[in-house]
């Protein structure tokens, strides 16, 4: 059998490979299983948006081939949305609708990059976007964070070489929850507009985002889309995540290549969740208010916790994520699944984040604490903190 090499050499999905580990374990009824292991909700859409897909589901258009680059009254409210949350000038022309936000990547990455050229990626990472990068014969230029798990504009500098295409951010980060400050992320926007690369940057989390107002002042730039290709995602926000509705933003000319990848890969987005996420932009502020709320009680319980931990590290902490430094000489992909059957926890180790050959990755573990309440926080980190290992 032939199988492309550089596919066959990319890692398995790592949320799945968790999920093997649970195979055949079972869980006493006094400590029940904790999954803490994957950043999506479980809990439904809200009951009004739920209604809201029930009455699109009668529409004979929700069952019929849609615009490649999605259906124009989300782009235009989008567009609105973010207008209102950056400022700036953002048209419906520089948006388009994607199945989820790991394809707005790949679709940003297809109109940049291809065999032999190079994309700079913070570490730790976000996996699917290494693997992306792997599989279409492109190097993941790895740029290591610092301690403060802020990645360096200077460092990234020294890296770009005439294969780099694009540098790429994630904030509020996926593993790590940290907040890029508005200043580091302006200095990206430049380095990468001096050396004529795009900066795409992933606000998956923008909505839980801890400060109020716009995280960074890019879009204030007439001239943002020359540079600047911005990555979003409705799942999280509005609970969709099956429903695989994602976006992108950047300027019409490169859309219009982007249109050739979408179309060739889905036609359209799925035409049920774009209509649930049109609904969700203009009736769901308040509750999704609510939301970014509860996350933030969740955020500080998970710090209030690590800080009665002093053996462990809480190396970042936000939107959906804790990244901890833990205690053990085992590294990180053991300890994970020892959590398993010692104090029935699943979370994933900071190894599927990183570069094989990065020896942070075995210190740290990713706790994606958003299906966890308050209590479920606290009982996590008495948890750790009785462990014997």
């Amino acid at each position: 059998m032939h199988l492309l090499p550089a596919l066959a050499a990319t890692l398995s999905p790592p949320v799945m490979q968790a999920r093997t580990w649970l195979e055949g374990v079972n869980f006493p009824p006094e400590r029940p299983l904790l999954n803490l292991s994957q950043a999506a909700p479980v809990a439904p859409p809200p009951p009004e948006l739920q209604d809201a897909m029930r009455d699109a589901l009668r529409d004979p258009a929700t069952h019929l081939y849609g615009s490649v680059l999605g259906l124009p009254e989300l782009r235009d409210a989008l567009a609105r949305n973010m207008r209102n949350h950056y400022g700036g000038q953002i048209a419906a022309n520089q948006i388009a609708i994607t199945s989820g936000c790991n394809q707005a990547f790949c679709a940003a990455i297809a109109s940049l990059a291809g065999p032999g050229d190079a994309v700079i990626l913070p570490t730790p990472w976000y996996f699917n976007h290494a693997m992306w990068l792997q599989m279409q014969g492109i190097d993941a230029t790895s740029l290591p964070c610092g301690s403060d798990m802020l990645p360096d504009p200077d460092l990234a500098a020294t890296l770009i070489t005439p294969a780099t295409r694009a540098i790429v951010l994630v904030t509020p980060n996926n593993p790590t929850g940290v907040e890029y400050p508005p200043a580091l992320i302006a200095a990206f926007r430049d380095l990468a507009s001096t050396r004529g690369l795009a900066l795409i940057i992933d606000e998956t989390y923008r909505d839980f985002h801890s400060q109020d107002g716009a995280p960074h002042t890019l879009f204030t730039d007439p001239d943002w889309d020359d540079t600047l290709i911005h990555l979003y995602s409705f799942s999280k926000s509005f609970r969709l995540t099956g429903h695989r509705v994602g976006a992108l933003a950047t300027n019409p000319a490169r859309l219009a290549q982007i249109e050739k990848f979408l179309d060739t890969v889905t036609i359209c987005p799925t035409a049920l969740g774009q209509r649930a996420a049109l609904w969700g932009l203009e009736h769901l502020g308040d509750w999704l208010a609510g939301e970014r709320l509860e996350i933030l009680h969740r955020r500080a319980a998970l710090q209030d916790g690590f800080a009665h931990l002093s053996e462990w590290g809480l190396k970042g902490c936000g939107a959906y994520f804790g990244y901890v430094a833990h205690p053990f000489t085992m590294d990180a992909a053991e300890l994970a699944q020892k959590l398993v059957t010692t104090a029935s926890l699943l979370v994933l180790p900071g190894s599927m984040f990183t570069p094989t050959d990065d020896p942070t990755g075995a210190r740290h573990l990713r706790i994606a604490f958003a299906n966890a309440d308050c209590d479920g926080i606290a009982e996590l980190t008495q948890r750790l903190g009785k462990l014997d290992l």
